[in-house]
């Protein structure tokens, strides 16, 4: 596909990871496909990520487009970079940032001990790359979770007075405010405590280690975004926050939250080859012929039965500590079976491996990552359990609802803004909802779901719904652009 030739506005991507360069969570999704739904309503989306060692320079070729960069290391020796340029099929230009101390010599992307000298240089050889190169310059630059969070701080502060960085407007996205750089935020001796305004230590100082990349990003950004309307609202609260609250109030006249989307094109039941029966939501006969190839990839008995799946990282944050505690009882009351899919915490491992031995009638297990599975899962499941502690986004539910498997989640981060509860009486609702976190309510969820499921009708209808809802990532690229012209609107009135 062919993007439209208008260039409203040059936005700079600047990240970690990005599809289809280098992933390995949800934020090199989002720095695909939100950059992508930019460019196809008209606007010059470009991303910046470092050159690393594991990206297929055969699949993506480069060139040169600024050799030689020097990048201050506040009054020690520069850091010397290159810029390379990738563009592809549809002339989309992506920026690389090449170092080979930092970047081509590691085979990760994370993981590091200088992990936080490596994301102040991406940082830091973002805007000098900005500053000297010529050829293309960016309206808003977009740093993204606390490895870009030094960006804003260095625009405002070192490059404060420079012609070209004082004009661009920083918006910094949070996608996830638990993670604020190498260190425990919540253990933090009042020695070490970073308050987010003294000066950035040397790149290479280890003093660097122990800054607050998060709380720089949020204090000195332009309009700071997060991946979801009640995440934006809940990370002003002790609860969710995360130590960083009472900044957040402080600075809740900048902060917003706009809804990740999915990408429709590799989520659309009609066309996916991964799964061996197509359909849409006026086919649903086809759909449960998925249910028995589901069953049949699982090893489990193939039978007309309610099944629910766990599609995660297998982490506390997903609330799988109340499907432990809740499934022996479950399994007492109702006739169904569970597939857990997901790598992670050993813990949970061990946890889902025995109750899979317990219950192999029943329980079915796939503990490591897969890119095919999640999509037939999906296409198979009748429900998806996703009661997590907090989400701020989510796109596994987006993902369920597209493919008719119904989410059952807490109301929480963006869960709560894509699901809306099942109402028996008007006929509504996308999914089951429940608000406590604790085992008993999320029981009563499950009750809710398995008792609906015996009346086909209004099963239906809740998979017809969910399959119709609006999760498309143009629809969050136009809320994106508002944010964007409101940045430049503050930063022109400075």
């Amino acid at each position: 596909m062919r993007f439209s030739q208008k260039k409203d506005l040059k936005i700079l991507f600047v990240g970690s990871e990005a599809v289809p360069f280098v992933k390995v969570g949800g934020l090199g999704e989002v720095l695909y496909s939100l950059p992508k739904a930019l460019r196809e309503i008209g606007h010059d989306a470009r991303v910046f990520i470092p050159s690393y060692a594991t990206i297929d320079k055969n699949a993506f070729p480069t060139k040169y487009v600024i050799e030689g960069l020097a990048v201050p290391n506040n009054g020690k020796d520069d850091l010397i970079c290159n810029v390379r340029e990738h563009t592809d099929d549809n002339g989309v230009i992506s920026y690389f940032l090449e170092n080979q101390e930092y970047y081509e010599k590691r085979g990760s992307v994370y993981g590091y001990d200088d992990d936080a000298a490596r994301w102040a240089l991406l940082s830091r050889g973002v805007l000098e790359f900005v500053r000297k190169y010529g050829d293309w310059r960016p309206d808003i630059i977009v740093a993204n979770d606390w490895q870009g969070g030094l960006i804003p701080n260095y625009a405002k502060t070192d490059y404060k007075d420079d012609p070209t960085i004082s004009k661009i407007p920083i918006v910094f996205v949070i996608h996830n405010i638990h993670y604020q750089g190498l260190f425990d935020h919540r253990h933090v001796s009042d020695f070490d405590y970073d308050d987010g305004q003294s000066q950035i230590p040397a790149i290479t100082d280890s003093a660097l280690l122990k800054k607050n990349f998060m709380r720089r990003g949020i204090r000195f950004a332009d309009i700071v975004n997060t991946v979801s309307p009640t995440y934006a609202r809940e990370i002003t609260t002790p609860e969710f926050g995360e130590l960083l609250d009472p900044l957040l109030q402080e600075m809740r006249s900048k902060l917003f939250g706009i809804l990740n989307g999915i990408n429709y094109e590799n989520y659309d039941p009609k066309t996916n080859p991964y799964i061996e029966f197509n359909y849409d939501a006026k086919h649903l006969e086809e759909r449960a012929k998925n249910k028995i190839a589901l069953q049949q990839k699982f090893n489990l008995p193939k039978k007309d039965v309610f099944v629910a799946a766990v599609v995660s990282r297998l982490s506390s944050q997903k609330g799988l500590d109340l499907i432990i505690k809740s499934i022996d009882h479950l399994l007492a009351n109702f006739d169904f079976q569970f597939i857990v899919l997901g790598s992670g915490s050993s813990t949970y491992h061990a946890h889902f491996e025995k109750l899979a031995a317990e219950y192999p009638e029943k329980i079915a297990i796939h503990l490591s990552f897969d890119n095919v599975l999640p999509h037939l899962v999906f296409a198979g499941a009748d429900c998806i359990f996703i009661p997590s502690k907090f989400e701020p986004s989510g796109l596994t539910q987006m993902e369920s609802m597209r493919y008719g498997a119904i989410p059952l989640v807490r109301k929480t981060g963006g869960l709560a803004d894509s699901v809306e509860d099942y109402n028996p009486t008007e006929q509504t609702g996308t999914g089951f909802v429940f608000e406590k976190y604790d085992e008993h309510a999320f029981f009563g969820a499950c009750v809710r779901a398995f008792e609906t499921y015996k009346y086909p009708k209004f099963w239906q209808g809740l998979q017809k719904r969910a399959m119709a809802a609006n999760f498309s990532w143009e629809k969050s690229a136009k809320e994106y652009v508002k944010l964007f012209e409101r940045a430049l609107a503050e930063i022109s009135n400075k």
